[in-house]
């Protein structure tokens, strides 16, 4: 009998979580997943393709070609692409032939626009990271803390419970006890379930949240309209009549009224526009998908942590609604699933207890550990 005992002993001390490291709240991640994906495409896609554009026109040299008349020397040629590239005014005819001009301004300021998308796309995850993070992260590492806790709770308690078992002369009466105590609640850690039923109340986190996603949402869109203004009112023009007859050279005979050019990096604005506003439709869904992904509970994580008694009670309450701070928690958690010890040995004991012949034997984690100490044969069934 002492051998066995022993090896219930052994059993329950091998099933404690070690001690959380110090480097745990170093590596939880204050982003999920899709978030961390959005950042990187809406950021760093401007960037790269405007790094493209700036390579290319210093290699290239000038950013126009204009037809300069033969008379022209080399340096009023390079003159002339000079003047019509600072003016960028294309002169032209209506259809009744009076004269119009139109500015090609935006293309030369496109590569810088495309910065300030860049910029603007990182402000939704500076008002993410300074306004909820640190509050995020003081959440997760109490609540992965204490959920570690609960499970070796659990654990101790059945560790004690097997010592007065054993020690008990009378063993229905130390069942009575038990049972009792079950019926008022001694098994269960009031703290974490109120600070988790604490956390349905509060929406802070849920409105940052959805205001982040609003935003990105927002530029996204302006992001597309404005290429799209750009390609209905510029982007099919890559030739344009220019002038150069102004201030000193207005009255020289021998210059043309209108001198032709052309665009030599048009077709590489349309490219990178295209691309842009290809993703960036792309990723509206996605933005999308992540606000609406708070519209429900996460019930995967919260099924596998109601074998901790604690749970017993919150999922009760989990019928209100879910936009609040409890369901962004929730989402980092299945986020942070690496530092959370306990889920692997819960989900285990879950799968378990779903194979076991008698699941009313089994409420929590306490009646698991019942019985692989070897206090099933004594104890009575749950009504």
């Amino acid at each position: 009998m002492s051998l066995s005992h022993t090896a219930a002993e052994y059993m329950l001390s091998d099933a404690l979580l070690p001690d959380p490291s110090s480097s745990r709240a170093k590596g939880l991640r204050l982003e999920l997943p899709s978030d961390r994906l959005l950042k990187f495409v809406t950021v760093g896609l401007p960037l790269f393709l405007v790094s493209l554009a700036f390579a290319r026109e210093f290699s290239a040299g000038s950013q126009i070609s204009c037809f300069s008349p033969t008379n022209f020397t080399g340096k009023q040629s390079a003159y002339t692409d000079t003047a019509c590239w600072d003016s960028l005014i294309h002169h032209g005819f209506d259809a009744e032939g009076r004269a119009i001009t139109k500015s090609l301004w935006a293309l030369k300021v496109f590569p810088y626009s495309l910065l300030v998308v860049a910029v603007l796309m990182y402000l939704p995850y500076l008002l993410w990271r300074y306004a909820a993070a640190p509050a995020l992260h003081c959440d997760l590492l109490f609540i992965i803390d204490e959920l570690d806790k609960s499970y070796n709770r659990s654990v101790r308690l059945v560790q004690h419970m097997k010592k007065v078992q054993q020690a008990s002369a009378e063993p229905e009466q130390f069942w009575e006890e038990y049972e009792r105590a079950r019926r008022e609640r001694y098994f269960e850690f009031p703290l974490l379930e109120r600070y988790l039923t604490c956390k349905q109340h509060a929406h802070a986190l849920v409105f940052i949240y959805i205001l982040r996603n609003l935003l990105l949402l927002l530029f996204l869109a302006a992001t597309c309209l404005y290429l799209v203004f750009l390609h209905l009112n510029i982007f099919f023009q890559d030739e344009f009549s220019c002038s150069i007859k102004t201030g000193l050279l207005q009255a020289e005979p021998h210059i043309p009224s209108l001198i032709p050019c052309k665009l030599v990096f048009f077709s590489v604005f349309q490219l990178i526009s295209l691309s842009v506003g290809s993703v960036y439709i792309l990723l509206i869904p996605v933005v999308i998908y992540n606000a609406l992904q708070l519209c429900q509970w996460d019930k995967g994580l919260l099924s596998v942590y109601e074998m901790l008694p604690a749970f017993d009670l919150l999922s009760r309450r989990m019928l209100t609604c879910p936009l609040n701070d409890l369901n962004v928690i929730l989402l980092f958690l299945r986020a942070n699933i690496s530092e959370l010890t306990s889920f692997s040995r819960l989900n285990a004991v879950s799968a378990l207890r779903e194979a076991t012949a008698n699941k009313e034997d089994i409420d929590t984690v306490i009646d698991f550990m019942t019985l692989l100490a070897g206090l099933e044969t004594t104890k009575p069934k749950h009504q």
